[in-house]
């Protein structure tokens, strides 16, 4: 049986409106005037809810241009599905570095998630498929070692690595920084 991983913070942390979301996508996209270029082969954005970082985060996306990327380094989501290249995580796990995610873990996790409805729309009509990697906290002996498995992907014109990160987090349920 297959296993796709669905939308599960669509509806919450971003509208599950197929017509909605290609509206707020378009518009904060646009919105931004950034030029498409084909230098761009990676973003950091933050993956708060849209009401949040919406308009922020199409500031990282806007000016991609999805030309001749073929590899995403998701799924299923409310304004078209991207698939999965299964070959490559094959390789990635063959390492033994790498490991399987739980979907239902993985379906928790919003951080790549929310880069989603937006790579979606940018490589909209191209053939692309994902890579997901989710990164915790790394000890800096293994830095290095990850860099090696994952340099080969870097160094290749036809990936794009969309990196999802929080700078920071306000709120009750936060410790700030000392």
């Amino acid at each position: 049986m297959e296993k796709i991983r669905r939308p599960s913070h669509a509806g919450s942390w971003y509208t599950d409106n197929p017509k909605k979301l290609e509206e707020e996508l378009e518009g904060w996209l646009s919105a931004t005037g950034l030029t498409k270029s084909p230098d761009v082969r990676g973003v950091i954005a933050p993956h708060a809810g849209y009401s949040y970082s919406g308009r922020a985060a199409a500031y990282a996306f806007g000016n991609i241009d999805p030309t001749n990327i073929t590899r995403l380094q998701f799924t299923k989501l409310p304004i078209g599905d991207l698939p999965i290249d299964l070959e490559v995580i094959e390789e990635l796990k063959a390492t033994g570095k790498f490991e399987l995610m739980d979907l239902q873990v993985d379906e928790a996790e919003h951080s790549m998630e929310m880069h989603l409805p937006y790579l979606a729309k940018i490589f909209e009509g191209h053939p692309v498929k994902v890579v997901p990697i989710l990164v915790g906290s790394l000890h800096a002996n293994n830095e290095a070692m990850y860099g090696r498995l994952l340099a080969k992907y870097v160094d290749d014109p036809t990936n794009f690595f969309s990196v999802s990160s929080d700078f920071c987090h306000w709120g009750s349920r936060y410790v700030p920084l000392q």
